[in-house]
């Protein structure tokens, strides 16, 4: 291969080399847009898998919907086959009531209750009797007297203390007077009482033990008899309840058995004191037992009574459906469903699968057409199927509960979200979309769907621009409550009847407006997850005190100022074209946070020498250009979201600062070595309607104020003259801004700046202050046109200040 081959092919090589690297991005761009598509369509089939789990599949309906109370509105039904009448749930209720009257309790018998009162007998009379000894032996000691009265006296104390018999003062000042008695006064006394205690409280006690004593209260038992068995005889029998006692009972038998035995009070006290507390019941009541009868009875009961022969006539159309046809109509349902095939299933399963793939498929093209800006975010979209698949699972969940109504889900909480988060057009789409899903969850329910998109859509239209969290709290429930009630009365009264239906809806209803409430975290929630700026968080920011706001006001109040006129002029713009006019404003009033850096560079904080005085121009250049990236850092110090830090970015988008281009083009002596761009700001360009009407709003409010003896004639030419020179510049080429808006704008501007620079009747004593004004401005403007970075000296357009210098 020859030299000249060789150099050749080297040269192709070399033209080749940039070919082949852009070759390769554009393979990586293409690689990196097919992996955003299989993320976007693996959510979207995420959210169908969503609906499908969710979707109902335990019933197979075949009649047509209706309402107990109201007419029947569709064709003459017959009985397609002969199938059996179910039971209300009255009527079965009802049995199961009368089941549990019939079931008598079970109770098993204690035999161990005889030797246990025995045992706690003679365990009382045993430690007893030490006690009585020592009382006796103290006694006599005293009566002698003898020397050791005060050693038995604490001996009686001890042995009282430690015998562990826990008996009434009264009941032990009778054992022990009654035992001293019969030890000491033998001669007249009768003897020691507590041998017949002990006997009498045998004999009774054996005596309630054979009737029986149960080992809970009567009143608990709804029944007149109870069943008794005897688990060691493996015997069973019912006794009357009536021939039994409680514990109660027996105590009440016990004190009137020894009121009548013994005369004294005291001795019937202490005899029933003793019988209280050795008593235990002898049938002892068993729950499981009792409940294993009962679920056997209730497994007996029929859910059926009688049948419905095929051809038999169950309503016809105009009739009222009463309980009696509902139960009909809910039975042919029921049969139906358990007859059907698997073929039948599926077909149904099939075809609902179709209707909501569609539903969804609509919705995505409409995101994919109308909002591409959300289509093409997979976070954004991410967000929005997964706000709907929250809300369609929490209605699938729903309606697996029979007695709980479908207006109790919140479906206005996904449409509300949306609406915050992007616009009112997102927020409607996603309400018709749910409420066509969630209406096919709830058996294909028309009134359920025409309530639901117009309650939702209330809702929506109520947080479209949202001004203060009351008008959240308080405006929007009542507004879907309103919506729900106005569409399901005007139901009711187009079938004549219903009121009862109705007010059950709407106590659903309430509850539903309730969880409404519930929206606000949940949108903090996806603000943080998703790095989204709502009007809440703007309704925030909005507020002048602050900290942010309130340094600006203290280092830089001139810039304050003018932040303040610049959010006035940019939120009525705005909302003139029907931009988000509270994001221009918070916008707006952050815009300029990075002069607070060196305030004293700007002229609207200047109040004596002009620092720019000691700079040369690139580097005054380079100072004015810094506060907008000073903002930027400010404001990710103090977490400001990325949609106002936007604004801070573009809100010079690329503009040159002409003041110190031409100043530095005249201190040149080659002008071939100043480059404009050192003297252009970074950009970016403003890229929304917000952000570029801040620009404008921004160099429109700067230059108006350094107008002298604004009319209206002159800041009409100001105005359109800006705007015209940042669109032939295109500064404002990647916003999405019309020539028609821009006129609304210019329009907007000028009713504003007339209202604020209107002329005014000057009085006489006015007169001399006003021509000091006027030399001292003279003066002023004198000064400083060699110096201000916001002042043109040979402007020919009577001192209007260039909007494209970012001194302010």
């Amino acid at each position: 291969m020859g030299i000249l081959e060789k150099l050749g092919l080297a040269q192709k090589k070399k033209e080749g080399a940039p070919m082949i690297g852009e070759n390769k991005k554009k393979e990586q761009e293409a690689a990196a847009d097919y992996k955003r598509k299989y993320i976007r369509w693996s959510i979207f089939v995420g959210f169908l898998a969503i609906l499908l789990y969710a979707l109902p599949q335990t019933s197979f309906r075949q009649v047509a919907s209706y309402t107990v109370g109201e007419p029947w509105r569709a064709d003459d039904l017959t009985a397609p086959f002969t199938f059996a009448l179910q039971k209300s749930e009255a009527e079965l209720e009802e049995e199961r009531q009368q089941i549990q009257r019939n079931t008598s309790p079970i109770f098993h018998i204690n035999h161990n209750a005889r030797i246990t009162i025995q045992s706690r007998l003679d365990s009382i009379f045993r430690n007893v009797q030490p006690v009585l000894d020592a009382h006796l032996q103290w006694q006599r000691a005293r009566q002698a007297p003898d020397l050791s009265a005060s050693t038995d006296s604490i001996r009686f104390v001890d042995e009282r203390s430690n015998s562990g018999i826990e008996l009434s003062e009264s009941s032990w000042n009778t054992l022990l007077e009654d035992y001293t008695a019969a030890h000491l006064e033998s001669d007249t006394y009768q003897g020691y009482i507590g041998t017949d205690l002990r006997t009498r409280i045998t004999n009774l006690t054996r005596e309630l033990l054979n009737e029986g004593v149960l080992n809970i209260s009567k009143s608990e038992l709804d029944n007149n008899e109870i069943t008794l068995r005897d688990l060691r005889e493996r015997t069973e029998r019912n006794v009357s309840l009536a021939n039994v006692r409680d514990m109660n009972e027996a105590r009440e038998y016990a004190s009137y058995t020894f009121s009548n035995i013994y005369s004294a009070s005291e001795y019937s006290d202490l005899a029933l004191e003793l019988f209280t507390r050795i008593l235990v019941p002898n049938w002892i009541f068993s729950t499981s037992d009792t409940q294993s009868r009962l679920d056997e009875a209730m497994e007996e009961i029929s859910t059926t009574k009688g049948a419905v022969a095929q051809g038999q006539v169950i309503i016809r159309n105009g009739d009222i459906v009463t309980q009696e046809k509902a139960n009909m109509l809910r039975s042919l349902a029921d049969a139906r469903a358990e007859t059907a095939s698997e073929i039948e299933r599926w077909l149904r399963f099939g075809g609902e699968v179709i209707v909501i793939t569609i539903v969804s498929l609509f919705f995505l093209f409409y995101l994919y057409l109308y909002r591409r800006s959300i289509y093409e975010d997979n976070a954004m979209f991410l967000l929005v199927f997964l706000v709907m698949g929250i809300l369609c699972l929490a209605s699938g969940i729903i309606h697996s509960f029979d007695n709980l109504s479908p207006y109790l889900i919140p479906v206005a909480i996904a449409p509300l979200i949306l609406t915050i988060i992007f616009d009112s057009r997102v927020g409607l789409m996603a309400t018709i979309t749910l409420a066509v899903i969630t209406a096919i969850f709830h058996d294909n329910n028309f009134d359920y769907l025409i309530a639901t998109v117009m309650a939702c859509g209330f809702g929506v239209f109520s947080v479209r621009d949202i001004n203060k969290r009351t008008q959240f709290f308080v405006t929007t429930p009542v507004v879907v409550i309103i919506g729900y009630v106005l569409v399901l009365a005007g139901f009711a009264l187009t079938r004549f009847g219903g009121w009862d239906t109705l007010l059950d809806q709407l106590f659903f209803v309430l509850v539903n407006a309730v969880f409404i409430l519930f929206t606000y975290p949940l949108i903090l929630f996806f603000e943080k997850s998703f790095n989204v700026t709502t009007d809440f968080t703007l309704l925030e920011l909005n507020d002048t005190n602050l900290p942010l706001l309130k340094d600006l006001m203290n280092q830089a109040p001139g810039t304050f100022h003018h932040s303040l006129q610049v959010a006035n002029l940019a939120e009525s713009a705005a909302s003139s074209i029907g931009a988000n006019a509270l994001k221009c404003r918070v916008g707006a009033l952050y815009h300029d946070i990075g002069k607070m850096k060196k305030p004293a560079y700007f002229i609207e904080n200047q109040s004596g020498q002009n620092e720019h005085n000691k700079l040369k121009p690139r580097m005054s250049a380079l100072v004015i250009k810094a506060h907008v990236s000073d903002g930027v850092t400010m404001a990710r110090e103090h977490d400001l979201p990325d949609t106002i830090i936007d604004f801070i970015k573009t809100h010079h988008g690329k503009s040159l600062i002409k003041y110190f281009y031409e100043k530095a083009l005249k201190n040149a002596e080659n002008e071939s070595e100043i480059q404009e761009e050192d003297f252009r700001h970074d950009g970016p360009i403003p890229f929304t309607k917000e952000t570029g009407i801040l620009l404008l709003a921004d160099s429109v409010e700067a230059a108006s104020r350094a107008m002298k003896d604004p009319t209206y004639s002159k800041l009409e030419n100001l105005i359109t003259r800006l705007v015209d020179d940042y669109v032939h510049e295109g500064q404002l080429k990647h916003c999405p801004l019309t020539f028609h808006q821009l006129d609304i704008i210019k329009k907007t501007f000028l009713n504003i700046l007339v209202g604020v620079y209107h002329s005014r009747v000057e009085y006489p004593e006015d007169e001399k202050a006003r021509k000091d004004k006027i030399q001292q401005k003279t003066l002023s403007s004198e000064s400083s046109s060699e110096a201000a970075p916001d002042t043109e000296s040979e402007d020919k357009n009577e001192g209007e200040q260039n909007p494209e210098q970012p001194a302010e």
